[in-house]
């Protein structure tokens, strides 16, 4: 037990707050990078869809998996 959660609590934990706030972190990065570049409106664009692709995936995964429990 860790700080009094089991593990599987404590991996929940890790997947869903930690990474849903480490992926707000990377878009908030993904902004600054788009304004630091003054991309313009379909550079930002494709800088967002180039870069934070990859994040829909897990989303993706985290509401197949509720469906598919519920």
């Amino acid at each position: 037990m860790i700080w009094g959660f089991t593990e599987a609590q404590f991996a929940w934990f890790g997947l869903t707050i930690g990474i849903g706030a480490f992926m707000l972190y990377m878009l908030f990065i993904i902004g600054q990078l788009a304004w630091e570049s003054k991309a313009g409106k379909f550079g930002t664009f494709v800088i967002f869809i180039g870069l934070a692709i990859g994040m829909l995936g897990f989303v993706a995964k985290a509401v197949i998996q509720w469906w598919m429990d519920s």
